[in-house]
């Protein structure tokens, strides 16, 4: 993985990653959309992912259940907004199954597979928030760093496939 990639502010809402990844597209977006594979690294590290269910279709549900340190647990459950095969995947939890609207809506993402030929990929994952207070708590968990993770995490599964 290119860790030199940017990191760039696009606006005050949003959250930005970009790595240069050692898979192919298609590689990558079969580690994003197959629940088993999803569970090996969707999650940084101590933190696990023992559930994913991801209907990859325009509209499908996307659940993950998030477990680590300190009795932390997340059980989140959205949409699919946009899957483009091996090109393009958007979802958020602003929506659940059905669109029916979630209690809180925290953020989109959009997870962007440019393709740079020798088997290596421009890794884009934008996080969009409603408000900026939200951005900002975001980042504050650690946006950069836990994507990141989960970023090399990601390239190491999609890599073998």
């Amino acid at each position: 993985m290119d860790t030199s990639a940017e990191i760039r502010p696009a606006d005050e809402r949003e959250l930005v990653l970009t790595r240069v990844l050692n898979a192919t597209p298609a590689q990558l977006f079969k580690a994003w959309t197959t629940p088993e594979l999803m569970t090996q690294w969707f999650a940084p590290k101590p933190y696990e992912t023992p559930v994913i269910e991801i209907e990859a279709w325009d509209g499908g549900k996307f659940r993950s259940v998030m477990r680590g340190p300190n009795d932390f647990h997340m059980d989140s459950t959205g949409m699919l907004l946009k899957v483009e095969k091996d090109r393009r995947i958007i979802f958020t939890d602003a929506f659940g199954p059905d669109w029916k609207p979630t209690e809180k809506a925290f953020f989109s993402a959009e997870i962007i597979f440019d393709d740079l030929g020798d088997g290596r990929t421009r890794y884009t994952a934008i996080a969009r928030h409603w408000n900026v207070e939200d951005c900002q708590a975001h980042e504050k968990m650690g946006f950069h760093e836990g994507w990141g993770k989960v970023a090399e995490q990601l390239e190491e599964v999609a890599s073998k496939l």
